[in-house]
């Protein structure tokens, strides 16, 4: 766990290595691809306006609801656009991933529609909810240990089988797959002041940061991360000045827990984001908790860690500029949606 003060957003400085312009015009090139295909693939999800966040907090804020999305969250836009890309011999070798359960799931939509065999594996403590669904969805699942062997044993049998790894975040593909959220987001709001991501291993975050700075009809809109104390590797990157590695990831919201910030984007988060902000536990929890009692959305932790930090104030807002927090997803185990009903 990284040691760090959740007090305050961490604010990126920009990269003196390498070329921006050229990684933005490459990103330009690869949503513009990504854009038609993926958005004819998947659910345009809707954008909800919240007159009680609205009020508690003093600025217009909407709900953007990949919670809705097909598989249950935004990872399939980015999985789609990754299997899409993989040759004819490619997809004969089948895709391999790891994940704590959106992204499982989202690669074995995406294969099954493209006739590719996917291989899933998955921490041990994952949830069983969603290793069920992506099982059902038709991948081979396989459970290995904590997040650490869960990566080692993708490698090996990746290796072994002639798989091609599908990165679940750190991919150009996957990357400029998650941008088209952020394409519907300004095509719909194209004044909001602020969009609040949740941020795992930051594919999705980056995506809409891109999107941001490549639209017009963006209008400088500012993109904010938010991660959990407990699984903070965006934030503590950010703190290093390049992307690192944490011991010990631990968060009620699974899905943004990985142990390191990808390299890709660690450097579009550094550059294209406004900065990423820490919420608590309880803060996640309770998000979850006025989501589901008050906005009657399902929503995982993972997926409210966006609402967590407006809600704690962790995100500056002003006045009457509208404020879009992404909810990530909805696939969250029964138990834990009925203890959210009763919390």
């Amino acid at each position: 766990m990284s040691e760090i003060s959740s007090s305050e957003p961490v604010v990126p400085k920009a990269s003196e290595t390498g070329s921006w312009d050229v990684v933005l015009s490459e990103a330009r090139a690869g949503m513009a691809d990504a854009s038609a295909a993926v958005r004819r693939a998947v659910r345009r999800t809707p954008m909800l306006f919240s007159p009680d966040l609205s009020e508690e907090l003093g600025a217009p804020v909407h709900l953007k609801c990949e919670n809705r999305q097909i598989t249950g969250s935004f990872k399939v836009r980015g999985a789609f656009n990754a299997v899409r890309l993989l040759s004819e011999k490619e997809r004969r070798r089948g895709v391999s991933t790891i994940s704590a359960g959106n992204h499982a799931q989202a690669v074995a939509w995406a294969a099954a529609q493209a006739g590719v065999a996917a291989l899933v594996v998955m921490p041990a403590s994952a949830s069983r909810y969603k290793a069920e669904r992506a099982r059902r969805l038709g991948a081979e699942v396989v459970l290995a240990g904590d997040v650490a062997e869960a990566f080692e044993t993708v490698e090996r049998i990746t290796r072994e089988r002639g798989l091609i790894f599908l990165h679940p975040f750190d991919a150009e593909p996957v990357v400029y797959g998650h941008a088209t959220c952020g394409e519907e987001i300004f095509e719909e709001l194209p004044e909001a002041d602020a969009v609040v991501v949740p941020v795992g291993g930051g594919g999705l975050v980056s995506g809409v940061a891109l999107a941001a700075k490549s639209k017009a009809e963006a209008g400088g809109a500012r993109v904010w991360g938010v991660e959990p104390v407990g699984a903070a590797a965006m934030e503590a990157s950010l703190r290093a000045r390049e992307a690192v590695r944490i011991a010990r990831p631990r968060s009620v919201a699974d899905g943004l827990a990985p142990p390191m910030a990808g390299k890709l984007t660690f450097r579009i988060v550094d550059r294209a984001c406004e900065g990423v902000a820490l919420v608590t536990e309880d803060e996640i929890l309770s998000a979850a908790g006025f989501l589901l009692n008050v906005e009657r959305l399902v929503v995982e932790p993972s997926g409210a860690a966006g609402v967590a930090a407006l809600r704690a104030g962790k995100i500056p807002v002003a006045g009457d500029r509208p404020v879009v927090a992404v909810l990530t997803g909805g696939n969250i185990d029964p138990r834990t949606l009925a203890e959210l009903c009763t919390g």
